[in-house]
């Protein structure tokens, strides 16, 4: 028998009896939507329990979440084009929900999963996830620090009072989370909710100071004050793609120009090694004529007693 490692996320309380009906009514959409989903970004459902727990069952995502692999190399910023590559998964994962009429509600980095070797992320917790209408829904849902300003209320609301808003709530959620990965820091940090909702609310955004122009113009554009500016995630698909593109190019580029280099700084070394070499046979020919001093004085030693010898032979 062949087992598979897998993640269970469990609802409380400990027993199903005791689960409220809004519990329950979250896990039944949870489940719902994600047996509905097969794709490569979003992190795969395998099944659910009742007894005795609530449970859904998916596929273990080893590399733990973004936020804990963000913090674990926290002050560093992420490579940039890691960055964009993890961009481009969510945005890729996101096009396919909306085009499924689903709305995320909750993006943000503790919601989304690494694989093990670290390199690919997947969304998952759907808890808030639902289909999207025409109508009105719930507002206030997600978290603060990544949550779009229409979703916010100006003015007092009962509660599960509805608002009217779509998918682009998404888009701007996905723009603070893209920030956090091109700057490795918590946006609005140090603040509390009510300062987070009421700096989103008179377009404050965070700083954007020092990052590559690029990325600022994709950043502006998905967390833009009117949703109806915001694009669409097929179009942050394609910019993030053309983007990692360019920068692929550019590093290919580079790397061809330090081979070059290289190949340069080994010929002028062929030519000091050249050199050396042409400069030992003068050191040999200096050796020959020194050689050919001494061949020449000993001669000059042993012609005179060969004659002696050869005139003593004669007699």
């Amino acid at each position: 028998m062949r087992f598979i490692p897998v993640s269970v996320k469990i609802f409380q309380p400990k027993r199903t009896s005791a689960v409220s009906i809004e519990q329950k009514r979250k896990f039944q959409r949870e489940v719902l939507l994600l047996s509905k989903f097969k794709h490569e970004n979003i992190v795969q459902f395998i099944g659910a329990c009742i007894d005795p727990k609530l449970m859904i069952i998916t596929e273990l995502m080893e590399g733990n979440t973004l936020q804990k692999f963000m913090l674990s190399t926290r002050p560093k910023p992420l490579d940039l084009k890691l960055s964009i590559s993890f961009a481009l998964d969510i945005a890729r994962g996101m096009e396919f929900l909306n085009a499924n009429g689903i709305i995320h509600r909750d993006l943000k980095p503790s919601n989304m999963l690494l694989t093990g070797d670290q390199k690919r992320v997947k969304l998952a917790d759907f808890g808030l996830a639902r289909e999207e209408t025409k109508g009105f829904m719930t507002y206030e849902a997600g978290t603060y620090r990544w949550m779009a300003p229409e979703l916010f209320s100006y003015d007092p609301l009962q509660i599960g009072e509805k608002k009217h808003y779509d998918h682009k709530v998404d888009v701007y959620s996905f723009a603070i989370v893209f920030w956090e990965l091109l700057t490795n820091k918590t946006p609005f940090k140090g603040k509390n909710n009510i300062f987070v909702a009421y700096a989103a609310s008179k377009n404050q955004r965070p700083s954007v100071e020092n990052l590559p122009e690029g990325v600022v113009s994709i950043l502006q554009s998905c967390w833009a004050e009117d949703p109806d500016a915001r694009p669409e995630f097929k179009e942050i698909t394609v910019s993030l793609t053309n983007l990692l593109r360019s920068l692929s190019s550019d590093t290919d580029a580079t790397s061809s120009n330090s081979k070059t280099n290289v190949a340069t700084e080994d010929s002028t070394s062929s030519l000091v090694q050249e050199r050396v070499v042409c400069d030992c046979p003068g050191l040999k020919m200096t050796k020959t004529k020194k050689l050919k001093k001494k061949t020449n004085k000993v001669m000059n030693m042993i012609v005179p007693f060969l004659r002696i010898f050869k005139s003593c032979m004669s007699k």
